[in-house]
């Protein structure tokens, strides 16, 4: 099965270490200082419509076979788990600053946090963790400063700009000017799949300026809207002041591709959940 590809867009690469695929951003890797990855559905022990590589406690899988999903994954893109700390997402625009203290959240030990879409951190070894089915992960990088941040944004957290959010976070905990950054948008749900409906539409007309709206969304005979989150999110990047050519945003739709990459729309909520992960190397 092969996957269904966006055209203008960064190509990402499939790599596949222990028979376990996941996804990378060359210009996240040509950086040489984080290891990633963006999970896909292959390579995992769970079944049914779990099948196979679930990243999720809380949709009814067996423990067991999740964390044996995380051992595998682990062992493919070259992390530990018990290094491993995941999210807490509620579609918030909250962004945590993660330290050593935070070390095995959410995956050996139970998490002493609520509401977390985003994380930050400057600590080398850390892994940080986020989860997906359609929604849009933000990878950023910090090269000169050291520092890394992932944050999940769906269109709440879009029209909340946090991506916006977590670059600001960044530069107050660790001096990370806006410039400096390499920043991927990871793959989600599509323009050309996301339909949505006016109060959604209401949000973003809010957030972003009239002058945008032709490039976010179009409204349909139905009196829906097509609303490219790719799009708003590029946008709010430039706005907090990164350098366009070190913005680059997938060529991957996971709703395009549900053999491939768990989609909720396009399972009608009957899915696992994906994982980003992104991790400060040692110097």
């Amino acid at each position: 099965m092969e996957l269904v590809r966006k055209k203008g867009r960064t190509a990402m690469e499939v790599v596949e270490h222990t028979g376990v695929p996941f996804l990378i951003f060359p210009s996240l890797r040509d950086t040489n200082v984080v290891t990633h990855g963006f999970s896909m559905r292959p390579g995992g022990v769970s079944e049914g419509i779990f099948s196979s590589m679930n990243l999720s406690f809380t949709r009814g899988d067996e423990e067991a076979k999740v964390r044996e999903n995380y051992a595998r994954l682990g062992k493919a893109m070259g992390f530990a788990c018990e290094d491993l700390v995941l999210s807490d997402q509620t579609h918030t625009t909250n962004v945590r600053v993660v330290t050593k203290a935070d070390r095995g959240k959410g995956f050996t030990c139970p998490k002493d946090y609520r509401d977390v879409d985003g994380m930050v951190t400057n600590v080398p070894g850390l892994v940080l963790a986020t989860f997906y089915a359609d929604c849009v992960p933000l990878f950023l990088v910090d090269p000169v400063h050291r520092a890394i941040g992932l944050s999940h944004s769906g269109w709440k957290g879009t029209a909340g700009k946090i991506g916006k959010h977590t670059v600001e976070v960044m530069e107050k905990e660790y001096g990370t000017r806006p410039e400096d950054l390499y920043v991927a948008i990871g793959p989600s749900i599509c323009q050309d799949c996301y339909e949505v409906s006016e109060e959604v539409i209401a949000a973003f007309r809010q957030a972003f300026e009239k002058e945008f709206w032709k490039e976010l969304f179009y409204k349909k005979p139905n009196g829906k809207y097509q609303l490219d989150l790719w799009r708003a999110n590029e946008l709010i990047f430039e706005e907090a002041g990164l350098q366009p050519e070190r913005i680059v945003t997938t060529d991957l739709c996971t709703c395009c591709n549900p053999g491939l990459l768990f989609s909720h729309r396009a399972s009608k909520g009957r899915r696992g959940n994906l994982g980003a992960f992104l991790m400060l190397k040692e110097d």
